[in-house]
């Protein structure tokens, strides 16, 4: 009989608290850095305070990526519990949490600990991460909740509208759209998550065919797959994620969704007033 499964997360995984706290899955923040204080994403730093700041502040913050002694802070109580842990953590490509991850996996000399690279952010990573722990619930070994995430990860997609690309610019998480940088003026841009990195996907003149049109290509990848689920996130748009949500509901009839606000590290990068559309499609 195998040992029950622990999955961990990152807090840009923006899972709903009620989801985190049903499954048992644990999140290790990372880090809102603004006027040299350092505060946990989403523990010392909501969304609600972060978006209704940086809507205020005439200074911008930066993230840092957990330490791997954050990490093992996790990992040590649950494999002194006896458990297997699985953790999913975003792009390695957009962050050093990773990293992170594996060197407090080396430092416990643990080999009891899988660690999945989501190749994403927000809740493209968080429902890896959920389809995983709800695996596990039901008694699936680590294997097996291991390769869920890694199916989870080939049938789901992110795609994100922006109002302005500074804050992915400022951040270097621009990926392949550096090119529209410069000539974005009263140019929506549409852009997924595409193998780990921030990729450009389409430019629209204004704001409302922007998200009609991230409905239509999320219905376009979706085709006939079922069962489908779905997420819109936000940041600080919640009005417009609200519609989204619904339009895309009655056109994809979904076995589940979810609303929420994209945490505040992803925050610093993504900037105010983007709509995000994550789905998973098969699974």
């Amino acid at each position: 009989m195998s040992k029950p499964v622990a999955v961990v997360t990152d807090s840009t995984a923006s899972l709903p608290a009620d989801l985190v706290e049903k499954y048992h899955i644990h999140v290790v923040p990372l880090r809102v850095v603004w006027d040299g204080v350092a505060y946990r994403d989403g523990v010392d730093m909501t969304p609600e305070a972060f978006y209704r700041r940086l809507a205020e502040s005439k200074t911008l913050p930066t993230s840092s990526q957990p330490s791997a002694q954050d990490f093992v802070d996790v990992f040590r109580p649950l494999l002194d519990e006896g458990y297997d842990v699985l953790t999913v953590v975003i792009s390695s490509k957009m962050s050093g949490t990773m990293s992170s991850a594996q060197q407090a996996k080396e430092m416990l000399g643990a080999d009891n600990i899988e660690i999945v690279d989501s190749l994403s952010t927000g809740m493209e990573t968080g429902f890896h991460a959920l389809l995983a722990a709800r695996a596990a619930a039901e008694g699936a070994s680590l294997a097996e909740c291991k390769a869920i995430a890694e199916k989870a990860r080939e049938h789901s997609g992110f795609l994100l509208m922006v109002p302005t690309l500074e804050f992915l610019h400022r951040g270097g998480r621009i990926g392949g759209a550096s090119r529209w940088f410069g000539t974005m003026l009263r140019i929506k841009p549409i852009l997924e998550v595409r193998g780990g990195r921030v990729e450009p996907l389409e430019k629209v003149r204004a704001r409302r065919k922007a998200l009609q049109r991230m409905a239509d290509i999320t219905v376009e990848r979706v085709g006939d797959s079922k069962p489908v689920r779905l997420a819109v996130v936000h940041t600080g748009a919640e009005e417009d994620a609200r519609q989204l949500l619904a339009q895309l509901s009655e056109r994809l009839d979904p076995v589940e969704t979810l609303i929420g606000d994209v945490s505040p590290v992803v925050g610093v990068h993504v900037g105010p007033n983007g709509v995000g559309v994550v789905y998973v499609a098969g699974m």
